[in-house]
């Protein structure tokens, strides 16, 4: 049972291993430890646990503030499948969201990403029939780098000396496609600027537009979804409620409202945490899920981190976009309202990715670079047996972190009206989209609520309100110090800035986590 340290419960002094933080990557992480006897601690600074898997409720509604869909669930025998059946003793079930999962809107026109790679192919050589080959040679190189994808992290849980040696081998056919921006592998195949506008139509699931992102990243997120999304039945709070079973089944504990000050590390080994309240807990084994530039430079004392040259590392690095969610509640069942399971990605017209960012960044009045919608109630069958007559709608775009900097250090729900009054600007822009394209919601809206980076870093503790970690570049993937062990013994790293964006990437770094700290091929063992 996830319980609240505030209770001033009886708990252990030692741990087998303690996890700070409760993100996909710490619970897989505890799950996976729990399941080789392991008794975890798991530690959050929040009021609930799951990181961006997490929901909250407010006026009757729920609202899922991370996940909102998952690909390869479907199929029982794909590996992100198994992964979770693994970590959830198969307790988590999923809800497939039909035939079209996505939707690309680029000024008048609408194209569709249809389930089954096949029927991708079919339906964008329809959309552009003069590109078929450009179109079949992009599948192709978004499974073949998916394809070299598990040895380059396969490296990352091998011991340094090992890695010494075989490490320029097992990465070097992945970083092939991992040093190359989108757009320049894109832009190989094609001229045809629609057709790679359409294709990297999902670059706000990882955060960079093309001529920013790696190849590598945007290829994971693309082939995850060939076959299709789907959406935990019951939301995506599930994740954190079944996992926590299974590391109470070994005598564990996710412990919510329990912020952790400081790591305890003497002649370099970690010994244990020093909570906010001065409260010890000792172990052998500390797994750092919070990023690392919070890793870096909240939870490792200044002498540490110079000895090991940790701030050089994070100059290396640069914090992800930041964001800003539109929560939407409406009285009124999603069939009454019409509103369909497949996501709506809405951009520009006549206008690239990264020319709208840019023009966005520079004046952020200027017209939105992409606004994703997602409708969460439609997506799960339990929702109406759960919210009887209720909907809700997620409303999502970029907002940078320095437009709300001047409120630093001010009170979640208490930052004035001028704060009030941006965001009110900005929902009405928001709103103003979700009308173009569902005019008949106009008057049905019974409650909104927008969510800016200072409340992702107030709730995920992202020092920059950050959506995925560091950015997903070309030069992220060729840095050596994104693994599990730290140079320190007992300390090891997991989430997604050791392995990619997304649920499924935070949650196969919880995999090479465990990996590296028990020697056990977790992968190997899930298939048997």
């Amino acid at each position: 049972m996830i319980q609240s340290y505030k209770q001033k419960l009886e708990l252990e002094e030692h741990y087998d291993a303690i996890i700070i933080g409760s993100g996909m990557g710490s619970l897989t992480t505890a799950a996976l430890l729990s399941k080789e006897g392991k008794k975890v601690m798991v530690l959050e600074r929040h009021y609930t646990a799951g990181g961006f898997t997490h929901v909250f409720k407010r006026r009757g509604y729920e609202w899922d503030v991370g996940i909102h869909y998952i690909g390869e669930v479907q199929n029982p025998n794909t590996a992100i499948r198994k992964m979770f059946d693994y970590v959830s003793n198969n307790q988590l079930e999923w809800a497939d969201m039909g035939e079209v999962y996505d939707k690309i809107i680029i000024g008048d026109k609408t194209y569709d990403f249809v389930k089954g790679v096949e029927n991708f192919k079919a339906q964008m050589i329809e959309y552009f029939p003069n590109e078929s080959k450009a179109i079949q040679e992009y599948i192709n190189l978004v499974f073949d780098s998916n394809k070299n994808m598990k040895k380059f992290y396969l490296e990352k849980t091998l011991p340094n000396f090992i890695s010494a040696f075989l490490g320029f081998f097992l990465k070097r056919k992945y970083l092939k496609y991992s040093s190359k921006t989108t757009y320049q592998v894109l832009s190989s195949l094609t001229d045809n600027k629609e057709l790679i506008k359409v294709l990297t139509g999902q670059y706000g699931d990882y955060g960079l537009p093309p001529k920013q992102s790696s190849f590598a990243m945007h290829a994971s997120v693309a082939k995850h979804y060939f076959n299709g999304g789907s959406f935990p039945i019951g939301g995506s709070s599930k994740i954190a409620s079944t996992i926590d079973k299974v590391i109470e089944s070994s005598k564990g504990t996710i412990l919510v409202h329990a912020e952790v000050d400081q790591i305890i590390i003497e002649d370099n080994v970690a010994k244990g945490v020093v909570m906010y309240d001065g409260k010890k807990f000792y172990s052998d084994l500390i797994i750092s899920g919070t990023g690392v530039f919070h890793t870096y430079q909240k939870l490792i004392n200044e002498k540490v981190r110079l000895k090991h040259g940790f701030e050089k590392n994070l100059t290396q690095v640069t914090p992800s976009v930041a964001h800003g969610c539109l929560y939407i509640g409406l009285n009124g069942t999603s069939e009454d309202l019409k509103l369909p399971k497949f996501n709506l990605w809405i951009y520009p017209k006549d206008i690239d990715h990264d020319t709208a960012v840019s023009n966005y960044l520079k004046d952020n009045d200027s017209e939105f670079p992409l606004v994703y919608i997602s409708f969460a109630s439609s997506k799960d069958p339990s929702w109406q047996s759960r919210y009887p007559n209720k909907s809700t709608i997620d409303v999502i775009t970029l907002l940078p972190y320095e437009r709300f900097s001047k409120w630093e250090g001010t009170k979640w729900m208490k930052r004035g009206d001028d704060y009030n009054n941006l965001k009110e600007k900005i929902t009405n822009r928001l709103l103003d989209h979700l009308f173009n394209q569902l005019p008949h919601l106009k008057g049905k809206i019974d409650c909104y609520e927008l969510s800016s980076p200072l409340t992702t870093k107030n709730f995920v503790n992202y020092n920059k309100g950050e959506l995925y970690g560091i950015d997903h570049t070309p030069t992220r993937f060729s840095q050596k110090f994104l693994r599990p062990k730290m140079p320190i013994k007992g300390l090891y790293l997991t989430g997604q800035d050791i392995v990619s964006a997304g649920v499924g990437g935070a949650m196969f770094s919880g995999f090479i986590t465990a990996t590296a700290i028990t020697k056990i091929n977790f992968m190997k063992k899930i298939y048997k």
